[in-house]
């Protein structure tokens, strides 16, 4: 997107495609929104995908990517990376537990990983067109929880899934937003959430999952916090590869439509759109941003320069500032009318700059592309490289790079850093905003959904309401659930929420 088009803009629906587990398979995934696309006459207005994308560049990614060697595959991301494909909508995501972790280490509080196709971050905010879209990425280990994130690269067998353990700081500084969020997304489910819901239905086709169901231990405890404080109007989840929606009802009256899908296979419900009606979210003054640009969030950035300092890359138990026994330090981190003032400064906001925190259009390729001819399988993790878009934003935020400076082993270079080689490659040329990157040669979790997780209880072909996509073939498009006890399209969008927001 342009940033110039944020002038003016519509309140009109968006249209809101959203995606399961990615698995890499973004050539099906745009081929099946294009179809639908032609199919009802509409126009996709984002897409956003819940975990387990794989932003794999070439084999070096691969390597770091946590599932059994006979499950990895290079897929087709890499060919958006190189610039031979382009996304044809704006994609956002979170990361799951079976992604290339190295890549979005560069990426800590989000960025782009090709062009129109922006990661969310560790923990982010972002707005689009009057939508405020919030995520968290990673999935849930008690052991972890608490701990900084102490990851080091080259990441090794453990490290590659501590990397992707939510923690509680991340968690810690969603709880600070206090504006209302309107699509939340993730990649595990809140716990509890199948209460909420046709349970029955959902042990049916997943009967593994029983146990947890009956112990209510089935999901993310941080995530069910976040969700009852946060309450936001969507939430959208994946990662047990099936879908699953569910209505949550909060005391304050309010609404959340939650709704899980699958991966990108036939037979399997992995992709839905949605209407989504904007809200009155704009933060550049009167008459601010309303169209479809990708902007940063103001709320958002001021909680994360005044926590900046609660980042921490220690293997400890940490303890999130609270009331009480804290010496008279801080614990409230919700975002006060001088501090907003503040980021409005950093970012020249004000009615002269409307555009002030639209996210620029600087990918940097910091990595070489696969050359096909190499095998894929024949990387090594690769050591930490800077990566200029989040050099630019912390310095724009006037704030260290706890996480970056930890990688790096010291002082950050200016500008961000050099691509590695590939496997069997040479290096690449250095990262620069805007540039296209150059070609060159180059075990089974017990805890977590195995990638190949395809041979789904109940799910014999003969879904009703499926989203069946053959692919090898042009994919049909999206058919509305026969289930009467499944939300439909209509019933995830806002016909009602106009008088109750």
């Amino acid at each position: 997107p342009s940033s110039s088009s944020a002038h003016g803009g519509s309140k009109r629906r968006m249209k809101v495609a959203v995606v399961g587990c990615s698995h890499g398979e973004l050539d099906k995934i745009y081929e099946t929104i294009q179809h639908i696309e032609k199919t009802d006459s509409i126009s996709i207005d984002l897409l956003i995908c819940c975990g387990d994308f794989q932003a794999v560049r070439n084999p070096d990614d691969l390597a770091c990517m946590a599932c059994p060697i006979k499950y990895r595959a290079m897929n087709t991301f890499y060919k958006y990376f190189s610039g031979a494909a382009k996304a044809p909508v704006l994609t956002l995501y979170v990361a799951g537990n079976h992604e290339a972790s190295n890549y979005h280490m560069e990426l800590w509080h989000g960025g782009w990983v090709a062009p129109n196709i922006y990661y969310m971050g560790q923990a982010g905010v972002f707005n689009f067109g009057g939508i405020r879209i919030a995520g968290i990425s990673g999935i849930y280990k008690r052991n972890h929880f608490r701990m900084g994130h102490y990851e080091k690269m080259p990441l090794d067998r453990d490290t590659q899934r501590s990397a992707y353990h939510v923690r509680e700081t991340d968690v810690f500084r969603l709880l600070q937003v206090a504006s209302p969020i309107d699509i939340f997304v993730s990649h595990d489910w809140p716990r509890g959430i199948y209460n909420h819901g046709n349970t029955r239905e959902l042990l049916r086709r997943k009967r593994f999952l029983t146990d947890e169901v009956s112990s209510g231990s089935l999901g993310n405890p941080a995530h069910e916090k976040l969700l009852k404080v946060l309450r936001p109007r969507y939430w959208f989840s994946a990662h047990l590869h099936v879908k699953f929606p569910a209505i949550i009802r909060h005391e304050n009256k309010t609404i959340t439509r939650f709704l899980a899908l699958g991966k990108c296979l036939p037979n399997h419900d992995f992709l839905q759109v949605i209407d989504v009606q904007p809200q009155n979210n704009s933060q550049a003054g009167e008459g601010g941003a309303t169209a479809k640009v990708l902007e940063y969030d103001r709320e958002w950035l001021a909680i994360m320069k005044s926590t900046n300092h609660l980042l921490s890359t220690e293997r400890t138990y940490l303890q999130m500032p609270t009331p009480l026994g804290n010496g008279g330090r801080r614990f409230d981190f919700r975002p006060s009318q001088e501090e907003l003032k503040q980021i409005d400064s950093l970012f020249s906001s004000g009615r002269d700059n409307l555009d002030a925190y639209v996210v620029p259009q600087n990918f940097a390729p910091t990595a070489p592309v696969w050359d096909e001819k190499t095998d894929p399988k024949s990387g090594t993790p690769p050591r930490f490289v800077p990566n200029p878009q989040t050099s630019r934003l912390l310095r724009k935020l006037e704030v260290r790079d706890v996480i970056g400076e930890y990688l790096y082993g010291g002082e950050l270079p200016s500008g961000g850093g050099r691509p590695s080689a590939g496997a069997g490659g040479t290096t690449a040329p250095a990262a620069e905003e805007g540039k296209q990157p150059a070609r060159v040669t180059t075990e089974a979790n017990p805890e977590e959904i195995d990638i190949d997780d395809d041979d789904d209880d109940g799910d014999d072909g003969d879904e009703k309401n499926a989203v069946n996509v053959p692919l090898s073939a042009p994919p049909p498009a999206a058919s509305k659930p026969a289930n009467p006890e499944e939300i439909e399209i209509g019933d995830l969008d806002d016909d009602d929420d106009d008088e109750e927001e």
